[in-house]
C-alpha cells in the first residue's frame, strides 16, 4: 500500500537555527524510501518566490503584506504542496501560516480576525474536500529566546525587512507563536532551540520517532554527518 504523503512545517523567530535541520531530516526520510520535497515560505514557485522579494524589502503595511504572503502561500499550495502530498511525498517546508500570525500578527499588532479570515480563504478547496482547509499534519517550533537570536544572527549576513527589526519585535513573534502552540497543542512540537545542535537534533528525531515516522537508527544517522 502506498503512504500517505505528511505536511510538516518548520517554524521559529530568526536565528532559531530551524533551516540547518531541514536537510538533515529530509535525507532521514529519504533513507527509509520517502521521496522528500522540501520548500520553504514565502517562496517555494517561481511567482511566490517575487512575491518573497517584494515582502522582504520592499516597504509596505501589514495588510498589502498579508495579502502578498497569502498570495504566495494559494501558489505555493496549489503548484507544489498539494500535488506532493497527494504523489504520497513528505513535504518540509522552512514557514507556514503560524509564521504570518506571529510576524504580521503579533510582531506587527495586525488583526488576527482578518487574517484568519485569509487563512481560511488561501488554504481552502485545494484537495478533494472543498471544505478542508489544509493545515500541517505537524509544526516543530524551534523555540529560543530573542536575545539569544539576535546575538546568532548578528554579523551574520546583511539582514533583511524583518532580521533588522529590534528585539522587542521578536519578543512579540515569540509570544505570537507561543500563543499558537497553546490553541493547538496536538498540532506542536516544541523544541529547546537553545541547546547545541547535537541536542536540538535529537530532539527533533525524536518527535518523529515517537509518531513512528522516523526509525530510531535512521533518525540518528540522518542529520549528523
Amino acid at each position: 500500500m502506498s503512504r500517505p504523503g505528511l505536511f510538516i512545517t518548520f517554524e521559529g523567530i530568526d536565528g532559531a537555527g530551524k533551516s540547518s535541520h531541514i536537510e538533515g531530516l529530509a535525507a532521514a526520510f529519504r533513507t527509509q524510501g520517502r521521496t522528500v520535497t522540501v520548500s520553504r515560505e514565502p517562496g517555494g514557485t517561481p511567482l511566490a518566490e517575487k512575491l518573497r522579494t517584494l515582502v522582504l524589502n520592499d516597504p509596505m503595511d501589514a495588510l498589502t503584506e498579508s495579502l502578498l504572503i497569502f498570495a504566495a502561500r494559494r501558489d505555493h499550495l496549489l503548484n507544489v504542496i498539494e500535488p506532493a502530498l497527494a504523489r504520497g511525498e513528505v513535504v518540509l517546508c522552512d514557514r507556514f501560516t503560524d509564521a504570518t500570525f506571529a510576524y504580521q500578527g503579533a510582531g506587527r499588532g495586525f488583526d488576527l480576525g482578518v487574517l484568519s479570515t485569509l487563512e481560511r480563504l488561501a488554504q481552502t478547496g485545494l484537495a478533494q474536500d472543498p471544505l478542508l482547509m489544509r493545515e500541517p499534519d505537524l509544526t516543530v517550533w524551534f523555540d529560543l529566546a530573542p536575545e539569544v537570536a539576535a546575538e546568532r544572527l548578528a554579523g551574520a549576513r546583511v539582514p533583511d525587512r524583518f532580521e533588522a527589526q529590534p528585539v522587542e519585535f521578536f519578543r512579540r513573534v515569540a509570544q505570537g507563536y507561543a500563543d499558537r502552540a497553546a490553541a493547538a497543542p496536538q498540532r506542536f512540537a516544541r523544541l529547546d532551540a537553545a541547546q547545541d545542535r547535537h541536542r536540538v537534533w535529537q530532539q527533533l528525531t525524536s518527535v518523529f520517532v515517537r509518531k513512528g515516522w522516523l526509525a530510531i537508527m535512521v533518525a540518528s544517522q540522518g542529520g549528523m554527518q
